[in-house]
């Protein structure tokens, strides 16, 4: 009905840009990001109405509706489908000094359209048990000693085409193709299942060797995840790639879209996103880093201890098409 009629004012050709409220459509479907949402209305009076869904799926319904769109925020958990809303030309130009003033050059778009409001890394967990050396980079995942120990994702996964992508954009598409041919030669199963079935895989003895995002073990650290709780100790823990590029990172991600019918609103909710109280709520919600300096993360995040990130532009890997190709040429499921 409320769509109905937001519909219904933009044919009218009547205003709805003076409504108090916000049409926030997200990927994101972690429960204690409703603390922030109501935090926003508490502070600024603006309702924010959720529409939740995969990202591909809100991103196709901001295109087949076009200038009728009620969408106002687009808020993903990868830089890959935020960038994609930006190549399909939905999303319009923010410029804010609150953003510009917070959030690191390397979490924005070069043409403005996206930025990230937290970050994720992506680590390599091992087995103690059975693991003397583990893999210290990711171009050692593809070594041969690793034969049968390794477990991933499915290569169609966002998280490990943003890894490849990167990898293509540090060294090239030769290389990264080997590179993906040799992960493929150890691994120890068919790709399958998410981070925290790999993680699980270690302790259940299925695997040595897993790639994951640092939160899902985290928050193993902080609460209760069946199958792993109570066994974290036997995982070691490794931060890839400190002596030269750092750890992988990816997003949060947060736009405006390009026919908002609330256009101001929605940039007052991305600047909440980087304000201090947003930053802490989301870091200890979900375990993310937040992008504003002298932000804490959550305890088990702290426990992990300190490292290096890769500060490349997140543009240069956001476009994550040639990975998806080179893991189709290779069959890595």
């Amino acid at each position: 009905m409320r769509a109905a009629l937001i519909l219904a004012g933009l044919m009218a050709g009547t205003s709805i840009a003076s409504a108090a409220e916000v049409n926030l459509f997200s990927s994101r479907h972690y429960d204690t990001d409703e603390a922030i949402y109501s935090n926003f209305t508490e502070k600024t009076g603006i309702t924010v109405n959720r529409i939740e869904d995969s990202a591909d799926k809100l991103i196709e319904r901001m295109q087949s509706e076009g200038e009728l769109s009620p969408a106002d925020v687009l808020l993903t958990v990868d830089v890959g489908r935020i960038d994609r809303a930006a190549r399909l030309g939905l999303l319009a130009p923010m410029e804010s000094d609150v953003v510009s003033g917070s959030v690191p050059a390397e979490l924005i778009d070069a043409d403005g359209e996206w930025l990230g409001v937290s970050t994720r890394v992506r680590n390599i967990f091992y087995d103690k048990n059975d693991v003397e050396n583990p893999p210290m980079t990711y171009e050692a995942l593809a070594d041969p000693q690793y034969e049968g120990m390794v477990c991933t994702r499915s290569g169609s996964n966002v998280y490990m085409l943003a890894l490849l992508q990167s990898i293509i954009a540090h060294a090239g598409e030769d290389a990264a193709k080997e590179w993906a041919m040799g992960l493929k030669n150890n691994l120890a199963r068919d790709p399958q299942g998410g981070d925290t079935d790999q993680i699980r895989a270690i302790v259940s003895g299925e695997c040595d060797i897993v790639v994951a995002n640092h939160y899902y073990f985290a928050r193993a650290l902080r609460k209760e995840v069946e199958g792993l709780t109570g066994s974290t100790d036997m995982v070691g823990v490794v931060f890839p790639n400190q002596d030269d590029r750092g750890i992988h990172q990816n997003i949060s991600a947060v736009a405006v879209a390009k026919n908002a019918p609330n256009a101001e609103n929605a940039m007052k909710f991305v600047e909440y996103l980087v304000s201090p109280e947003a930053q802490k709520m989301l870091a200890d919600g979900n375990d993310e880093f937040p992008v504003v300096a002298d932000i804490e993360p959550s305890d088990g995040v702290k426990s992990l201890g300190d490292f290096k990130r890769d500060t490349i532009s997140l543009a240069e890997f956001a476009d994550t098409t040639r990975a998806q190709e080179i893991w189709d040429e290779i069959g890595y499921q």
